[in-house]
């Protein structure tokens, strides 16, 4: 199912390379969709782009800057090639994020702190920056790419959890003060997902996790309305058949 909302909108996608991320940005390209992908990797984020345009019969603008997201340098250098290629964000997708497995007695400060900065702070930056744009347009989506993990708690998880739980009620925040412009916050928290950080997932079966496909397909469903309707709040569950 393809939505026309989505035709020719700017689309910025974190963690574009990544098992979420890679499919939103195959969706949302289908969809219409102008691309801007970011990730660490350059020659990833190179070989996306050459993928999406084979997949798709019609030219769409794709544009790509690597980048660490634990340096501001690099933030503002994605945000600066991000305004001069597509002047306006429409669509913010952040799905950049890492997942350290560490008892508390062997997480560290930089461990704290690169959790934070890739989970949180990135998404901040983002939303405050590319926001403006969207309020002067009077339309825009932000969908933040939470975690079931934000509304519970797991044993050697806790600095996941808690960047997770912030990314959530900053998300909340958000869908509060930007509504009034037209502009919807998402914040998508599914379970265990197969990718490569589900793979670190410890004591639980790889193959009963979400597929990222169906999540992309889904995200995209979701965020296509346009009238009065709309679920900021989004929990997402395996069907464990054990």
């Amino acid at each position: 199912m393809k939505f026309k909302l989505f035709e020719n909108k700017n689309c910025f996608i974190t963690g574009a390379t990544g098992g979420i991320g890679k499919q939103i940005a195959l969706q949302m390209a289908a969809n219409g969709c102008n691309l801007f992908l970011t990730a660490t990797n350059s020659a990833k984020l190179k070989s996306l782009k050459e993928e999406i345009e084979a997949s798709q019969d019609k030219k769409r603008n794709i544009f790509y800057q690597a980048g660490d997201f634990n340096k501001i340098q690099d933030i503002n250098k994605i945000i600066a090639l991000a305004k001069e290629k597509m002047l306006i964000i429409d669509i913010l997708i952040n799905c950049a994020g890492i997942f350290v497995v560490k008892n508390l007695s062997d997480s560290s400060l930089e461990d704290f702190e690169t959790s934070f900065n890739l989970n949180v702070r990135s998404a901040f930056i983002f939303c405050k920056e590319f926001s403006k744009g969207m309020v002067k347009k009077k339309w825009g989506r932000i969908i933040n790419i939470g975690s079931s993990s934000a509304y519970t708690g797991y044993k050697k998880t806790s600095l996941y959890c808690a960047s997770k739980h912030a990314l959530l009620g900053f998300s909340r925040s958000l869908h509060k003060e930007l509504k009034d412009h037209n502009i919807r916050t998402f914040c998508v928290s599914p379970g265990a997902v197969k990718t490569r950080m589900g793979k670190l997932i410890e004591n639980q079966n790889f193959d009963t996790f979400i597929d990222p496909k169906e999540l992309a397909r889904y995200i995209v469903f979701v965020v296509s309305f346009d009238q009065e309707m709309v679920s900021e709040e989004i929990k997402l569950n395996r069907v464990v058949i054990e």
